[in-house]
């Protein structure tokens, strides 16, 4: 069996506050959430902000997952380094937590963030994950032949 950690660790957990870090550094990430006992998962752009994950949204199925059943997922992953087969680093936040839909005045001071449609649709609902859970990894990748020789 080939040693896949020969020299260091290359799978590293990332702290509560390295995870926040990571989010504030992107902007685009994937919503999982249960619709009719289903599970739905669609790309979003979001803000994170005081320990959040903000996001806009229309009528439609995602607004009524959310409202439904409030226990949602959020991840965001990235990769950096030389490309699909090369040596590189990957990383990956993943927040569980409850969405709720913001009105009035925590409505009103969430209009204050910088979240604004990618596309040209009319959203003006604005969805709140309060986290529960936050987990998030970071990976030292390697072409695949240098440690997957039998």
């Amino acid at each position: 069996m080939p040693d896949f950690q020969a020299d260091h660790d290359v799978i590293n957990a990332l702290a509560e506050d390295e995870c926040w870090a990571f989010l504030a550094q992107h902007a685009f990430g994937r919503l999982a959430y249960t619709l009719v006992g289903e599970a739905q998962i669609v790309p979003i752009n979001y803000v994170s902000d005081a320990g959040a994950i903000f996001f806009r949204t229309a009528e439609g199925s995602k607004l009524l997952g959310v409202t439904m059943n409030s226990d949602v997922a959020f991840e965001v992953d990235d990769l950096n380094g030389s490309g699909r087969f090369g040596d590189g680093e990957a990383s990956s936040v993943i927040v569980r937590g409850h969405a709720e839909v913001l009105e009035g005045a925590e409505k009103a001071r969430a209009e204050q963030l910088p979240l604004r449609p990618w596309v040209p649709t009319e959203k003006h609902t604005i969805v709140r994950i309060t986290m529960t859970e936050i987990t998030g990894r970071r990976f030292q990748l390697s072409k695949p032949w240098r440690h997957m020789q039998p």
